[in-house]
């Protein structure tokens, strides 16, 4: 039955493989259960309803994903967006939640109105088969910074912005013998290398101080907990913003759509290209579908109540393992509602166990830097601008901004117009003007 539905044989894969996949991006994307709640409640929304619905909302939203498109591909609440919810719609213009979920509900119909009619499509058809390896490369040094951080290799610094962590705290000292357990394991071509890690860092640190009287390991109180009712949150929408103040809630749901779609975008082309699930002209086969099941998917999270679903990066590490179709989705799904009564034990999962794991993904992915032609400064500057301003902007859609407007005024300034297509100085320009308005906003 699992043959037939998703295509294993055809995909060069088997049942054991695609549920090791799926417990793998399951435990690099387990986390969005404590912080999502804990982000989103700031606006004033019922953190224990905001556990489970978060949990349901990523499972059905991977399920719809893996029967549309038979893709590796998970969903959850998007972090960067929550946190735009929450502290700049909900706290900082004075926004209701309620009301804001009405905003993401209609940013999803929008979205799914452009899916489909193919523009969502045509839209990631139009990025240079060049910026989209860079796209790759920058989500890769992305989230491997993020895991840097998570696991305090990486700090912030008043002087130099970022620095050294440090390395005689024994928890940074355990994450950094994750991240070279996890290489070794995956350079020896060991089954589910990332996931052991995981395991292993997490029970070595039960025995590991955390420099707080602790240990970086929590055993938790209880192995099974019933989980929260998601009524509190289900269904409390309301279109109270966009009914009597259309001009307040207008630039709201821009911003909403331009964050999601190029995220999304992003996330789409990294991990499909690293899943070998592009076409020889670096076009996704079943793009509309992904798009369109992405677009339900930020439709259903505003009815759940909770900000809006995306394709999750993270989903790049079941793929590693070897995830190839919707069945590594079908299993991380399983485990997001399994995981509403296991939730103390997924919580007791501590940062220096998770984070080698983001790390060890981020350098997958930045080996596609080897099928670049970085000879040609026209299209080298663009590349660059990508792959280090998704990190340092900590934004993928900022550095695919950054990128896409370079390759268009130096196309335009060196007779070279005509090499890219008229939806890439589209794209150029919806970005030009999101830099304006934001010029604008602090102007005015």
């Amino acid at each position: 039955m699992l043959q037939k539905l998703y295509s294993l044989r055809e995909n060069g894969t088997t049942v054991g493989r695609e549920v090791q996949a799926g417990a793998t991006t399951f435990a690099a994307m387990a986390y969005i259960l404590a912080v999502n709640p804990a982000i989103l409640a700031a606006a004033g929304m019922p953190q224990p309803a905001l556990i489970t619905v978060t949990a349901i909302t990523a499972a059905v939203s991977t399920l719809i994903m893996g029967f549309m498109t038979n893709y590796p591909l998970a969903l959850a609440p998007g972090m960067g967006i929550n946190a735009y919810f929450a502290f700049t719609i909900c706290l900082g213009l004075g926004i209701s939640w309620q009301s804001a979920l009405g905003l993401v509900f209609v940013n999803g119909c929008i979205f799914l109105a452009l899916s489909v009619t193919g523009i969502r499509e045509k839209i990631i058809t139009a990025i240079p088969h060049q910026l989209k390896l860079a796209i790759t490369c920058g989500i890769g040094l992305f989230i491997a910074f993020i895991g840097l951080k998570n696991g305090g290799i990486v700090v912030s610094s008043p002087a130099t912005f970022v620095t050294h962590g440090d390395f005689g705290t024994p928890s940074v000292l355990l994450c950094f013998g994750g991240i070279l357990l996890t290489a070794v394991l995956v350079a020896r071509k060991i089954p589910g290398a990332i996931i052991l890690s995981i395991l292993a860092v997490t029970v070595v640190g039960l025995f590991v101080s955390n420099g707080a009287g602790g240990t970086v390991t929590t055993m938790p109180k209880s192995l099974f907990d019933l989980p929260a009712s998601p009524l509190p949150t289900m269904l409390q929408l309301n279109f109270d913003l966009l009914l009597h103040d259309f001009g307040k809630a207008l630039p709201i749901i821009l911003t909403l759509l331009l964050v999601d779609m190029f995220d999304n975008i992003g996330t789409l082309i990294g991990v499909t290209q690293r899943a070998g699930l592009l076409d020889k002209d670096g076009k996704l086969p079943k793009a509309g579908k992904a798009l369109v099941a992405d677009s339900v998917a930020a439709i259903l999270s505003s009815l759940f109540g909770t900000s809006t679903v995306v394709s999750y990066i993270e989903s790049a590490s079941g793929v590693e393992a070897g995830g190839r179709t919707g069945l590594t989705g079908a299993t991380t799904a399983v485990l997001f509602l399994l995981a509403l009564f296991l939730t103390p034990v997924i919580l007791a999962i501590p940062a220096a166990a998770t984070a080698p794991a983001l790390v060890i993904v981020g350098i997958f992915m930045f080996q596609s830097v080897s099928q670049m032609k970085l000879d040609d400064f026209i299209e080298t500057a663009p590349i660059f601008l990508i792959i280090a301003g998704i990190p340092l902007s900590f934004s993928i859609a900022e550095g695919i901004g950054l990128g896409l407007i370079a390759y268009a005024v130096l196309h335009l300034a060196t007779g070279r117009a005509r090499q890219a297509s008229p939806l890439t100085y589209i794209l150029a320009l919806i970005f030009s003007l999101h830099l304006l308005r934001a010029i604008f906003t602090r102007l005015f």
